[in-house]
């Protein structure tokens, strides 16, 4: 076979064949033990033999004609239970079953699936998927690659095992080609070919190419030589290796927003790449017209695939301990594949001040008094809530000026309907009774919340938004930059880095909810006392504190 011709074609199913059709071609000479040696299977029926030369029926033809099912196996995880019954399958695992049967229905099809760590993905992928391919079309050959080459490794002798230690899939090893590294399937071109990210594959064409995790960890994800090793990868040796519509599926946890994945959906041809992304927790907004790739609800958790020694699944508990322990920053990319720019698009990281003791002290009924005379309080509300069973995200945050710069106090960022944003902002009030200012943004549901509590929390004031989100966040930066703003530790406040990572990611992100409250507060209190040359913002020279306190300051 002329190799320049291999197509994807080879790599899809074919309908079975109606075993009366071969019956029909052959017409009245199969009918008569013609032809191809009708029941004798080759054998001459000489006269006087015992065998009673009588036509074989459809069904007996059928029977000893009939073309195996092009599957056996629906899909990678039905071949991965049969291999191991202990199997756990989960609806992810589920969904990339169904991503990776489509993908070879798709001529130059391009996969990237990305998921939270150890919930079964490079399993599936990179080894249960390619023992499947070979045991529908065995002809098939497949490069893997992983970070390391130890790891790659691993997943071709997995995949070489499953072969041997299952005689009912069909296949054989070549006695003289059996490397972990390099395999052929016995009397067929298919086999596996095993590579670190970075090797060479010269005179190695590959019909299938899976690429499971290019990167190791956050050291490599954070160098931008790493990350240019692995892309230089791709367009100088792997792409180039790929036969004519060879399928091409990446597998990998996202450290980075400039990582792999990031660089493939930015080239020019990165449309052409179907992207599949399940995160840990649905974060989804139906309100704009989004969805969940598993059909959760927002905020609903995953199933597990891993399990506890009785046997159990992470649950919300389990799942919320990890998002505490890794982190905003490792929480966001690694587990639900958002990373944000690693300094920041808009709001760079480096520009936020952190104040680590309490500005405040709190009485016995829980109020929190700043007992600083020259200081001024106010609430933020963002209130893009929903009154349905699919509550989006509120951000009421308490903010305090000092001089020219502002201090973020405190925050309450969770999806609510009305009846909870209503209580969450009159107990927010109640605890900064200080806070006597009250801006709630006058769009969406904010009329709503303020007709709700105008008569009963005194200083709410509807605030008209001027311009988008993006010239707001743009009016307050400078102040940011010029390092005005602190926010607490995340010892004072375990929040804040979430709100660092929302901030980091605008105007990109997923969610936008903390920053439109932070803008609206931060333009209240340092921006608009300047454009209305406000006093309070003045901070003496070195003259002027000379006339204040009666001593001379020397010109050297």
């Amino acid at each position: 076979m002329d190799r320049s011709l291999r197509s994807p074609e080879r790599l899809r199913v074919r309908p079975r064949r109606d075993p009366t059709d071969e019956l029909d071609e052959q017409g009245p000479a199969a009918e008569a033990g013609e032809g191809r040696g009708g029941l004798t299977h080759g054998r001459t029926l000489e006269e006087g033999s015992p065998v009673t030369a009588t036509a074989p029926s459809v069904w007996e033809f059928a029977a000893r004609t009939f073309e195996q099912p092009a599957r056996r196996w629906d899909t990678p995880g039905d071949l991965a239970r049969h291999l191991d019954p202990r199997t756990v399958q989960t609806p992810a695992l589920d969904l990339i079953d169904t991503e990776l049967v489509r993908l070879l229905d798709v001529p130059d099809g391009r996969l990237i699936i990305s998921m939270p760590p150890q919930e079964g993905k490079s399993t599936r992928v990179a080894k249960d998927f390619p023992t499947w391919v070979l045991t529908q079309h065995p002809d098939t050959r497949i490069v893997t690659a992983s970070y390391a080459q130890g790891l790659a490794n691993r997943n071709g002798r997995t995949i070489r095992n499953n072969l041997t230690a299952h005689p009912e899939l069909g296949l054989k090893i070549a006695a003289d080609n059996g490397a972990v590294s390099e395999w052929q399937v016995d009397g067929q071109e298919g086999g596996v070919l095993s590579v670190g990210v970075g090797a060479g594959l010269t005179g190695r064409p590959a019909d299938l190419l899976i690429i499971d995790d290019p990167i190791k960890d956050r050291r490599e994800a954070d160098s931008e030589t790493f990350r240019e090793n692995a892309w230089n990868w791709w367009t100088d040796v792997a792409s180039t290796r790929l036969a004519p519509g060879a399928p091409v599926v990446l597998i990998l946890t996202r450290w980075h927003e400039d990582d792999l994945a990031g660089k493939l959906l930015a080239a020019e041809d990165g449309h052409l790449w179907r992207v599949v992304n399940i995160p840990a927790q649905a974060d989804h907004d139906p309100a704009k017209g989004e969805t969940d790739p598993l059909g959760r609800e927002p905020g609903e958790f995953m199933i597990s695939a891993r399990r506890d020694k009785k046997g159990r699944p992470r649950d919300e508990k389990a799942w919320e301990k990890i998002r505490i322990r890794s982190g905003a920053r490792t929480w966001a990319s690694l587990y639900q594949g958002r990373p944000s720019a690693a300094e920041g698009d808009m709001l760079k990281r480096h520009w936020w001040q952190e104040y680590s003791t309490p500005m405040w002290l709190e009485r016995e009924d829980g109020a929190r008094i700043c007992p600083d005379p020259g200081v001024e309080l106010i609430i933020s509300a963002d209130l893009a809530f929903k009154d349905t069973a699919s509550s989006d995200y509120v951000a009421i945050q308490v903010w305090l000026r000092r001089g020219a710069d502002a201090y973020l106090l405190d925050q309450t960022h969770a999806r609510l309907d009305f009846v909870a944003t209503c209580r969450a902002l009159r107990e927010t009030a109640a605890r900064w009774p200080q806070a006597l200012l009250k801006l709630v943004e006058d769009k969406a549901n904010g009329p709503a919340v303020i007709a709700a509590l105008g008569r009963t929390v005194p200083g709410i004031v509807p605030v008209e938004p001027e311009g988008g989100k993006v010239a707001r966040v743009a009016a307050v930066s400078p102040v940011i930059e010029a390092r005005n703003v602190w926010l607490p530790s995340p010892e004072l406040a375990p929040w804040v880095g979430e709100f660092i990572e929302e901030a980091a990611a605008f105007p990109n992100g997923r969610h936008d909810d903390q920053v439109d409250a932070m803008s609206q507060a931060l333009y209240r209190l340092l921006v608009k006392p300047l454009l209305d040359d406000d006093d309070s913002l003045h901070v003496p020279d070195e003259y002027e504190l000379h006339d204040a306190v009666g001593y001379s300051i020397s010109e050297w």
